[in-house]
């Protein structure tokens, strides 16, 4: 990178430099951060890095992040368990909980049908939604509503599509975030009054 810079700084700038949407110069204002910073920063922010793997899992229910075999959400006795919100990726989960509307719980594809990427039914967590709705409907306390919340994007539509044909099978209701919402647009960059109301205004699909 530069012979004026130590090795250890070069190796700290060229990882940083790999994270989404930091460039050079970005990492190396990142690393002169953490240089300039109490030597205890940058041990906290080391082992947070170092231990992330270890600590962090998915929620065996839904998808989303957990520490323990549930999520907060999934393990919250106060959440509707028979509303279940369906979204592409984790990063919803927190777009839709900062609305402050929906009380619900959720299920994370884990991204939307592209076949011109290779990315089909079976590669997301669609199986264990029908299977999570089957099993719900023989308990007591089925599934009501299905809330297909997939980003309104040409893939999020395709796979809203998709979803609501497998779920047909099903005595649910299915709905769709209202008017609100502009074509192209991902949920995790939403603000929230537009995405509180999109939820508001939700439709059958």
């Amino acid at each position: 990178m530069n012979d004026v810079l130590p090795h250890s700084f070069e190796i700290l700038v060229k990882e940083l430099s790999k994270l989404p949407t930091i460039g050079k110069r970005s990492a190396l204002k990142l690393a002169f951060h953490i240089l300039r910073s109490q030597p205890e920063y940058a041990e906290t922010l080391g082992n947070a890095i170092s231990t992330i793997h270890q600590c962090i899992k998915f929620c065996k229910v839904c998808g989303n992040l957990a520490e323990n075999d549930l999520c907060t959400i999934c393990s919250d006795a106060s959440r509707k368990a028979d509303c279940i919100c369906v979204i592409e990726d984790i990063q919803d989960v927190l777009a839709m909980e900062n609305s402050h509307i929906f009380d619900g719980v959720y299920h994370v594809l884990g991204g939307h049908l592209s076949p011109l990427h290779g990315i089909m039914a079976e590669n997301l967590n669609i199986a264990s939604l029908l299977l999570r709705i089957e099993n719900s409907l023989k308990s007591d306390a089925p599934v009501n509503e299905i809330i297909l919340a997939t980003n309104p994007t040409p893939d999020g539509e395709a796979t809203a599509i998709y979803l609501a044909k497998q779920l047909k099978q099903f005595p649910v209701t299915v709905t769709r975030p209202g008017l609100g919402l502009s074509m192209g647009t991902n949920l995790e960059f939403t603000d929230e009054l537009t995405l509180r109301k999109a939820l508001e205004r939700r439709q059958s699909f």
